[in-house]
């Protein structure tokens, strides 16, 4: 589990295989390398890796076949660096969100614009990752907890505002109007997913459920 609050950008190469080397840059490697062990979690660009081999300024990991369907992982030659987070520990603060690592699809940002005071950046999404994307709810976006600042569900396109801060220190800088993106949806509005449609099974593609909006939560008690 993670909370979305990066802690260093790194570079990421295949080994061959679904073997990956993950290498810290050289401005904060601490953050992540401090106490790291095989077997521990870290989430590169929002990706639940496991750990399999420790390096001198980063590590080897594995990803298997779904994680590369689901994720930009397999599609890194327009991306210059990957966005870094160790796992949460017990006592620690959580300043984002939960963001459990494991990503529901991909999505394309759209345009990015700056403000007077932050960067407003715009997202498509799959029609997976888009039923749990309410205005003012959390959205990881490659690993980033994020706010959503406007929804426009006809076409699955959400607006956040990206604060100096972050926008400094993870990759959301490098991206391009067509940039993909993993994204991963809130775990509570899954687990009213779950309990609104208990025995209701959905794929990638499946537009059946019902929009999850603030509206559709507070007819079923949740609000």
């Amino acid at each position: 589990m993670f909370t979305g609050l990066i802690q260093s950008l790194g570079t990421i190469k295949p080994l061959g295989g679904d073997s990956w080397q993950i290498t810290c840059l050289p401005q904060s490697p601490e953050l992540i390398m401090q106490d790291l062990a095989c077997g521990d979690s870290i989430a590169v660009d929002g990706v639940c890796l496991t750990v399999e081999k420790i390096l001198k300024s980063g590590f080897v990991a594995t990803a298997s076949p779904e994680t590369l369907r689901r994720t930009t992982l397999s599609q890194q030659s327009d991306q210059k660096y990957v966005n870094l987070e160790a796992s949460l520990r017990v006592g620690s603060k959580i300043g984002g969100h939960f963001v459990m690592g494991h990503v529901d699809g991909t999505g394309r940002m759209q345009a990015v614009e700056q403000t007077a005071s932050s960067w407003e950046m715009t997202f498509i999404a799959e029609s997976a990752i888009a039923r749990y994307i309410v205005p003012k709810g959390s959205i990881a976006v490659n690993g980033i907890s994020l706010t959503v600042a406007e929804y426009e569900p006809e076409i699955s396109q959400f607006k956040v505002a990206v604060i100096p801060l972050t926008y400094a220190e993870t990759n959301l800088r490098y991206l391009l109007p067509g940039s993909l993106v993993n994204l991963e949806g809130d775990i509570l509005g899954k687990y009213v997913e779950k309990l609104l449609y208990p025995g209701k099974q959905h794929t990638m593609n499946d537009t059946s459920f019902d929009e999850i909006t603030p509206s559709f939560l507070g007819e079923h008690g949740y609000l």
